[in-house]
């Protein structure tokens, strides 16, 4: 049986280890091999969170970032998390906006593939019956995915619901999205047959996390369920909270007597280059982990764990996170069991860490989750399952009435968006931006910058040798001689 690939490295991988902070030049360094080694798909970063960690954090231009993936993968099919929305913890603005901004990275180049989440926030029922033709029309591949979680009410038979559902779609893929690393052999061996049959023959993938160091098993199990297609990674951006490591994975799957269609070879010099660039800039270098049955109690997937982390250590309260992982498991059961999965992941840390902070549960409530008990994303959405005291609680909050009022409020228009953000004289790569960061200013910070940070690769031995010699002052100059061709590199900072 032949094995195929998702490449996570860029988007998931960076996302679960390194808080989203992989920057163009780290990408570029090894785009265009990873484009030769035989990937079914490769994640890139360009969901909208993704844009903005770019010109805030990083200060780097994303569609700098969309430009250089197209034109180093041209080969491959570049995906990533999408929806109907452009920020996925805002309000969703109007479709044309949406077509605008997924139709300009289609046609850059730089997308392909469109990975959707059916079982949150209801967008099987509100979004995909208008957005998923609007994606045909560009031409992208239509993946599905159901999240998958652990509680009282998500059961098998869930689960084979959800996934005809998802077949009237029509989509080209289905998978399973274990944002948690929750799933275990036992389940899978009940789960998984549930989901290939209910798919009738659409391809089905998996999409695990290593959190509970369960994953790499998982995926093996799953190889002898029928399941061909799976999502890895490259170290250093594979294991830890991330995937699972695409060397170890199709190294067993190969001793287990399948065919792994990927080449380890060319992924060598990827592992290598990304782990100098991770030592280089100081970024954790993802490694196996040990079983951690807390993750089956709290059920925070790792990428938001490694952002609650970076945030709590830049508040100096680190010390801190265990009492928010608790708290989160207290207020995730009285919302009603949510999916742990963006958005609904981080609406139940933040208010867990805001409940912790204070020391006064509730005492000051996030508008998402007093909107959560309105019912306003969907079916799992302040129903039947949610603490009916909370939730009496929330909506008699006079905020409650203010976000009811917006709720009803008439559609902006596109235009009336234009002409905030500068009008029909702005391109529309700079209207997006603006939209995006909520104005100019940090796009200005972000200009003033410069151009984003090159990491050589070993095709440029001259660049990455005057890049060391100024690390040096005591050496004043370097001659490279070869035939009665010579290089003389001087030392300005000597």
């Amino acid at each position: 049986m032949d094995v195929r690939f998702i490449d996570t490295t860029f988007r998931d991988g960076s996302q679960s280890l390194w808080a989203a902070s992989i920057r163009i030049g780290m990408i570029d360094a090894v785009a265009a091999v990873m484009d030769r080694a035989g990937f079914e798909a490769v994640e890139v970063p360009l969901s909208g969170n993704h844009l903005k960690k770019l010109v805030r954090d990083l200060r780097e231009n994303p569609w700098d970032m969309a430009r250089m993936v197209a034109r180093s993968m041209p080969n491959t099919v570049k995906g990533t998390m999408a929806g109907g929305y452009i920020m996925p913890f805002e309000a969703p603005p109007p479709r044309a906006l949406i077509k605008l901004y997924w139709g300009h990275l289609a046609k850059l180049g730089a997308l392909n593939r469109v990975q959707m989440t059916a079982n949150v926030t209801d967008q099987s029922k509100r979004v995909f019956p208008w957005l998923i033709p609007i994606f045909r029309s560009m031409g992208l591949q239509i993946v599905l995915n159901l999240s998958y979680t652990v509680s009282p009410r998500h059961s098998d038979e869930y689960y084979a619901h959800k996934t005809r559902e998802l077949v009237a779609f029509e989509p080209d893929i289905i998978y399973l999205k274990d944002q948690g690393g929750l799933l275990t052999v036992d389940r899978a061996r009940t789960l998984l047959p549930v989901m290939v049959k209910n798919a009738n023959r659409v391809p089905v993938e998996l999409h695990s996390h290593c959190t509970t160091g369960l994953a790499p098993l998982v995926y093996l199990e799953a190889l002898k369920l029928g399941i061909q297609r799976l999502h890895t990674a490259v170290p250093p951006l594979a294991n830890g909270s991330g995937q699972p490591s695409v060397f170890n994975v199709a190294g067993n799957a190969r001793l287990m007597g399948y065919t792994p269609h990927v080449d380890l070879a060319l992924l060598g010099p990827v592992s290598a280059r990304l782990t100098a660039i991770a030592k280089q800039d100081k970024l954790p270098i993802g490694v196996p982990l040990e079983y951690d049955h807390a993750q089956y109690i709290h059920q925070v997937p790792g990428g938001v764990i490694s952002n609650l982390r970076h945030q709590l250590a830049g508040l100096r309260v680190l010390d801190r996170l265990d009492e928010v992982l608790e708290e989160a498991v207290q207020v995730r059961k009285e919302l009603g069991y949510p999916i742990m999965i963006t958005p609904l992941s981080q609406f139940v840390v933040s208010q867990s860490a805001i409940n912790v902070m204070t020391g006064e549960r509730y005492k000051h409530v996030i508008d998402e989750v007093i909107l959560f008990a309105q019912g306003v994303y969907g079916e799992d959405s302040g129903f039947t399952w949610m603490d009916q005291n909370l939730k009496d609680r929330l909506l008699g909050m006079r905020r409650a009435q203010e976000l009811a009022a917006v709720q009803k409020s008439p559609d902006v228009s596109v235009q009336d968006i234009r002409e905030k953000f500068g009008g029909p004289g702005v391109s529309d790569e700079e209207f997006l931006l603006r939209y995006i960061m909520k104005g100019d200013e940090e796009i200005r910070t972000m200009r003033a910058a410069g151009p984003h940070r090159q990491y050589f690769t070993s095709s440029m031995p001259l660049l990455s040798l005057i890049q060391e010699l100024g690390k040096h002052k005591q050496v004043r100059y370097v001659r490279v001689q070869r035939g009665s061709d010579s290089v003389l590199v001087q030392n300005q900072s000597a």
